[in-house]
Parts: C-alpha cells; structure tokens; sequence
C-alpha cells in the first residue's frame, strides 16, 4: 500500500490505523468503555479481538478468525437456493444481505431454538418470516352483465331462427326428392308388370336395378324415408320390419345368384357379404357381452345374499379364496421367470416360457421348425402349392391358450376379490404385485403462496457461525472463544487485567447488529471464565460509523502530522521500517 501510495500516486505522507481500534477509542471518549477492556469486532471477511491496557492496543494480543458477515451472507443463500430452487435468481448477495439484517438472529442456545423448530410449536411459528415476491394472479372472468346477456341470448335466437329456417328448407327438398323417387319407382314397377319374364334383365339394364326384388326394397326403403322426413309415426312391428328390410336392403347383393350379376356386381357381392359377416359377428359378440353383464349382477347379487346370511363366515371364505388365486397368480409368475424351477435354480439352462408351451405352440414351433429346414435345401419354393398356404394359416393362427396375450383370469379373478375385499373389510391390504392404475398428476395453477420465501431456522442458523464457524467447514475459534484466546496471549497475564479487560468488552462492527448478541457473548465469555469473574459487553455508539469517526478525529488532531510516514521517510528507510511501527493513540 505505501509503495502504490508514494511511487504511483506520490502522496505526501501517510498514516495507518486498525478500524476496531479506532472505534474503542472513540467510544471510550464518550464513556461507553473503560481504559481497560477488550474490542470485539465481527467484520465483513474477519474477525478480531484486541486488548486496550490504560487506553493503549495491545497488538501482541489480538485474535483473529477467517469469519464474517460475508460468511453469514454467503450461507443464507446457499441455504435459501436450496430450498427454493426455482426462485434462485431472485437471491441475489444484495438481497441476501437486506434479508440477514432484517431477520436473523442469535440463539441464546442453538440446540433449543433448533429443537423448537423442529416441534413446529406456536412460538416457533410466529418466530418464522415471510417474504412474498411479486406475483401477479391470474385474470379472473366476470360474470357478464344483464345487457350481454340479452344481446348474446338475441343473436342466439336470430342464429337459431336462420338455423331452423335452412332446416325446413332441406326438409322440404328432401321431401320433393323423396315423392319423386317413390312416384319413379312406382311407375317402374307399372310397367314392370306389363313386360315377360325372359325380357325382364333386358329391361332392367338400362335402369341400374338387377331384380323386381331389389326395385321393390328400393321402393321400401324410399317410402320409410319418406315417412321419417313427414315426420310420422310407426309401431314397434312396423320397427323390427323396418330394421329387418333395411338390412336386406343393404346387403341387397346377398341372396341374388351369380349367373344374373355383372363382374362389377360380384364384386360388390362379395364386399356385402363380408361386411354382412362382420356385422353378424359385431351383433353376437355384443349380446355375448350383455349375457356376461347379466352374469356379473347374478353373482353380485348372489354374493350379497350370503353376505347378509352370515357375513364372518362370507368374509373367511373370501379371504381363503383371495389366498388361493393369489398363490396361483405368484406360482404363474415364478413359472414364466424360470420354468418351474421354484428356487430359481434352471439348471438345464432352459428358458421358462419353452417349458410352458402347450400343445398347440409346440405345433406352431415344428412346422416353423420343418419349413426352416426344408428352405435350406436348396431353392425356395414355398408359396408356389396351396398346402404352403396352409401351412402358411397353421402357423400365423391366433392361438387364444397363449396366456401372454391379455390379461389372465385368475388375475382378473384376484382383481374383483380385492374390490370386494376393500369394500367390506376396512383392514384389508390387497398384493402389492396387482397392477393398480395410476392416477395422472392434474396441472396445478401457481398460488400466491407459491411465491413466498419462508425464513424458519434459517434466521438463526446462518449468524450461528460466527460462534462455531465448524458448521461451514472452518477449523476456528468463534466470538466467545477468541476473548479466551486473547486474554492468554498478553504478555504479562494475570486473574486481575483478566477481569479489568472482562469488564469492559466493546462489541463494533456491522455484524454485532444481530438482536441476542450481546447477551449470547456474555453467555459465552461466562463458560470459559471463573466463576465470579465481572463480565460486562457493551455495544458500540454506532457499530458501522464509529471506526471512521473515530479515524476522523485522529487525524484532526495536533499531533497526527508527527504520526505520520512521510515519502522522504520511506525512500531513505525503506518498507521493512513500516511494519515495525506500532500506532500510539492519544485522542
């Protein structure tokens, strides 16, 4: 500093002070501390103790820790950051810093404030702060007003009105349409009548119909249409006839012979059978599903009249049969994992599921097997004989015992016991092994208390480690500690400086503006001294502002030009001379 201060700038003289010192001086001067005492001061990045001995610093001393308000600063952000990650950028070192001074504190005793906490008693809980950050809710809908009402509910009507309007019109032509077909199809039957048998395909060929028959389900169908479209009614026989000509109607094709038809005719023969195939299968399939639901309420019902007979005995008996088909589905499963094998030991180096084929799977992997065999011998000619496409059907048939396609009736079976289980036996706990649906997380709109920062522990966690800076990882001494440490470093020691010194311990600096310091050091200085000993801590005039007025009012006196370097002194002395000089006060 002296050599950046005289070569650089080329100042002429300087002078060098401790902050902590300068503050007990001048608090000294007003009558806040002794001649004797001792100047604690936490500071930013340190912190130092210094003994005063009628009014003088003792150097010698001093004590000094790597702990500061930077420290506290630094872990409450980490500990913030951790708790709210998505609020990160928020926490800033400024912010932080405001944060600490507003709300932290110092624990008379960290365990019990800790343990407080962690109860989450009523104290703790109005000892915990909140910080909300901005947020803005989201827009809300307010109901419309009268006169939106009615205007909306206007303009609906006059929709509806245009709506009905086009309605009635497309009716109106879809009936003209309608009477016109009947009335062209009628006349084609008039004169249907009057011509022969044999010239009748003839005839027709040129009006796109094949049969009298299929005119007439023409005919039909046109009048239902037109009967439906006038809007008149018909009964529950007229219902099934209708149903049941519809569907020859549309499967018209069906019953026709191949000899009357034309290629394209067949064609569309064939599609109509099939889909008539199909839609026989869907209506089977459909009643076979309604029989089945009418079965499941038979055996409901069934099961609640034995339930109501006895229901401890109905209750064993559903236990003992949820026990058995669950030991089903767990020997299913061992077996599928490795092949019947129940220690799990498949010596034969096996797969289970091999093990478990069936006869019609074993078919299916020899014929696989066979035409596998017979490809490598030389040219491939499979497909070119209709006994290959028959092999070809053996092998790709759905095999409905393959138990690995859909779920399994005894787990279907363990399923519905369970339900039943859970539902008149409250302490039932069904397997942990039955697939249970998951329930899909539903979205959450953010609430204002999802933008709230809550300081619980953390508003005396973090100043805690001016006391034990081990919670931050730093092998040091803490504020109550150094006194004891400064006290057995003075050169000539003994019980009676010791208690002057104790009497009149100055606290300075930013960091001593914590609410509980100054009783927590009193604590603190008491453990380590004897018993009796007169122990007095007193806080700083200002503990940020009185090191520099106390600076100021040193250099405003006569004597500060005689204290200090001068830039002759240090090119003839040298910078060695500098750290030999100790300051001497004489405010």
């Amino acid at each position: 500093m002296a050599e950046l201060l005289f070569e650089t700038y080329g100042v002429p003289s300087i002078a060098y002070g401790v902050d902590a010192a300068f503050s007990y001086m001048y608090n000294q001067q007003l009558g806040i501390c002794d001649k004797d005492g001792l100047a604690l001061c936490p500071g930013f990045t340190a912190s130092h103790v210094i003994p005063f001995i009628d009014g003088e610093p003792v150097y010698k001393g001093c004590c000094r820790t790597n702990i500061g308000g930077f420290h506290v600063t630094d872990s409450l952000k980490q500990l913030l950051s951790l708790k709210y990650p998505y609020h990160m950028a928020r926490f800033t070192l400024e912010k932080v810093e405001d944060l600490k001074m507003e709300h932290c504190y110092i624990a008379s005793d960290y365990a019990s404030e800790a343990q407080l906490f962690q109860k989450g008693t009523k104290e703790a809980e109005n000892k915990t702060r909140c910080w909300q950050l901005p947020w803005i809710p989201p827009p809300t809908e307010e109901p419309p007003s009268e006169e939106e009402i009615a205007r909306k509910a206007a303009i609906k009507e006059k929709q509806g009105q245009r709506l009905r309007e086009m309605a009635e019109a497309k009716r109106s032509s879809r009936i003209n349409e309608l009477e016109n077909e009947v009335r062209g199809l009628e006349f084609l039957l008039h004169q249907l009548v009057q011509v022969a048998e044999v010239d009748i395909p003839s005839f027709l060929s040129e009006t796109g119909y094949v049969s009298k028959q299929e005119i007439e389900s023409a005919l039909t169908k046109a009048t239902q249409s037109l009967r439906k479209a006038k809007g008149e009614p018909k009964d529950d026989q007229a219902e099934a006839e209708d149903h049941t000509d519809a569907t020859n109607e549309k499967f018209h094709l069906v019953n026709v012979p191949d000899d009357v038809l034309s290629p394209e005719q067949l064609k569309e023969k064939r599609r109509q059978l099939f889909l008539k195939t199909t839609s026989e299968g869907r209506q089977r399939a459909k009643q076979k599903r309604f029989e089945e639901e009418l079965e499941r309420e038979r055996r409901n019902q069934l099961d609640e009249e034995r339930r109501l007979e006895n229901p401890e005995i109905y209750l064993e008996q559903l236990h003992a049969k949820y026990k058995e088909v669950s030991e089903k589905v767990e020997q299913r499963k061992r077996l599928k994992t490795n092949g019947g094998h129940a220690n799990g030991n498949n010596l034969s180096g096996g797969v289970g599921r091999g093990e478990r084929l069936n006869a019609a799977q074993r078919e299916r992997m020899r014929l696989l097997t066979t035409a596998a065999f017979d490809r490598g011998k030389g040219e491939d000619t499979f497909g070119a004989r209709d006994e290959d496409w028959q092999l070809y059907k053996l092998m790709s048939k759905d095999n409905n015992d393959d138990d690995d396609e859909g779920p399994d009736e005894d787990e279907v079976e363990m399923i519905r016991l369970s339900s039943r289980l859970q539902d008149i036996d409250p302490t039932f706990v069904p397997k942990s092994d039955v697939a249970q649906p998951t329930e899909v997380p539903k979205f959450r709109p953010l609430t204002k208390e999802d933008f709230q920062i809550v300081m619980g522990v953390e508003r005396f966690r973090c100043p805690e480690i001016l006391f034990h800076p081990n919670l931050i990882g730093v092998d040091q001494t803490g504020l109550d500690e150094m006194t004891g440490v400064s006290l057995r470093r003075l050169p000539s020691y003994s019980d009676d400086i010791a208690e002057r010194l104790t009497n009149s311990i100055l606290i300075t600096g930013g960091s001593c503006l914590f609410p509980g310091t100054r009783e927590r050091l009193e604590a603190g200085i008491r453990m380590i001294r004897p018993c009796g000993s007169p122990i007095r801590v007193v806080r700083a005039l200002d503990p940020v502002l009185d090191a520099w007025r106390g600076a100021s009012v040193y250099a405003a006196g006569a004597q500060f030009t005689t204290q200090t370097f001068s830039r002759m002194d240090y090119l003839e002395k040298g910078e060695d001379w500098l750290r030999r000089y100790q300051l001497r006060y004489s405010l």
